[in-house]
Order: C-alpha cells, then structure tokens, then sequence
C-alpha cells in the first residue's frame, strides 16, 4: 500500500471517527444505559449493545426502531436489559409465535435469543465476565459468541462466513480511546479484531485495491481486509471501519 493511501484513510478516520457518527448508527446503542450516570449497569450496556448488534442488518430505517423496542420494552418493565432477561421477564413481555418480528426472524426466534442471553448472565455478572474466562482457553471471540448461543438462529456461526454483526459488536466492546466503541473489555486485544465486513465496507475496499474486485463476503475476505488495515493502523485495525465509511461519504 502506498504511502498517499495510508495517508487518506487515516485522515479520514481522523474524520469520521467521532461522536456524532453515532447519531444514525446502530452504535448509539452503546450509550442507552450510563452507569456513570446512574443510569444501568455494565451488563445493561453489554446487553443492549448485543442485541443492538444482532438485529443490525438490512435498513436502518427499519431496524433502529425494532432495537428500541425491545430496549424500550425491557426498561417500561424493569428499568434494566440484564435483569429483564435474568429473571425471565422477557417470556411474559415479549410476544411469542411464528409472526416475524423483524425480517426473517419471529418472536420466538427472539425468546430463544433472549433465553440463552439469560442463561449467560445468569451464570457471569455480564457478557463481558462471561466470554473473558472462556478467552484464556480460545483467543477467538467470534467463535467463542457463536458456541455459546447454539439455538439462537440470530447469532451468526459460520466459520467461513464475515459474521459482520458479531465483529462490529466486538469492536464496540473491545477498541479503547475512541469517541465511537466503548473499550470495556480491557482484557481483549483491540490487534486481534477482524474488521466488520459488509456491502459497503467491501465495495470501497475493492475500489482502493484492499481486496480483490471480486472477494466474497467471507471471514477469508474480512481477514484480508483486516492485514492491509493493520498497515494502516498498526495494533487497531478496525480504525479502517471508520476510514472506508468515509471514502464514501466524501465522493
């Protein structure tokens, strides 16, 4: 990569990397609750950031508004994501049945999401507690969320596949110092992030000459992706999310 490119995307992070870009991304979920604030907990912050995360897909239009309804119907409830789903609220609040929800996924899909988001915060204080005794083990996190959520037809598996949702959720959680992600998870290196992979993300990308024209939407491809960034952002990446989202917004 040449010098002038490095030199773009990193000023177009400096750019884009800011905190308004939360105002129509689904990362304005990170900030529903505020602990410091007195508002929530940590777990609450981690749990709606998850769901935010899963349900991240297809038109923001569309979606933003289902991610506060649940958050919105949790807090009319208990005031707290991680205790309405910890003492099983969400059976007698959410809908149950085969009418979707949001695209292809029902209200049932949903209650066996929110069940097994239970059973994990059941057993650890927060998800973050949770995956990070698992991480001394096996330094993949996106393997390690996919295993604990086996039934959860919401939760990206695929080992081959970019699994988009579950990396833009780790890079919430896991990237430090940034106006944007959260950095709660100290314990997480931010070098072993794989960039969060999708349409836009990929198109730009290819225009640059990051990957090839036509690379599939793949892990293969997002870890490629990820190397030439790293060029870029030695140590951090997925700073290079916030670049290619500028490349196209400043056409």
């Amino acid at each position: 990569m040449n010098a002038e490119l490095k030199e773009k995307l990193r000023k177009l992070a400096d750019k884009y990397e800011v905190s308004s870009f939360c105002d129509a991304d689904p990362s304005q979920f990170l900030r529903w609750y505020e602990p410091e604030a007195g508002r929530g907990t940590v777990a609450d912050v981690e749990a709606a950031s998850f769901i935010a995360a899963m349900l991240a897909f297809g038109n923001r239009k569309q979606f933003i508004p289902k991610i506060c309804e649940v958050l919105q119907t949790a807090d009319r409830s208990l005031g707290s994501i991680s205790e309405w789903l910890k003492t099983g609220a969400h059976v007698k609040d959410f809908p149950n049945g085969i009418t979707k929800f949001y695209r292809f996924y029902s209200y049932d899909d949903m209650q066996i999401f929110f069940g097994e988001l239970a059973e994990i915060l059941k057993r650890a204080d927060s998800l973050g507690d949770f995956f990070e005794v698992q991480y001394t083990a096996v330094h993949n996190l996106s393997d390690i969320i996919a295993s604990a959520f086996p039934n959860s037809a919401i939760v990206p598996k695929g080992r081959t596949s970019a699994n988009k949702r579950v990396h833009m959720f780790l890079r919430w959680m896991v990237r430090r110092n940034s106006p944007v992600d959260l950095g709660l998870w100290k314990w997480a290196d931010p070098s072993s992030l794989i960039i969060p992979l999708d349409t836009h993300v990929m198109q730009e990308a290819a225009k640059l000459g990051l990957i090839p024209e036509k690379a599939a939407a793949s892990r293969k491809t997002a870890e490629l992706l990820t190397s030439a960034l790293s060029e870029v952002f030695p140590g951090d990446p997925c700073r290079g999310d916030f670049a290619l989202f500028g490349v196209g917004v400043d056409k």
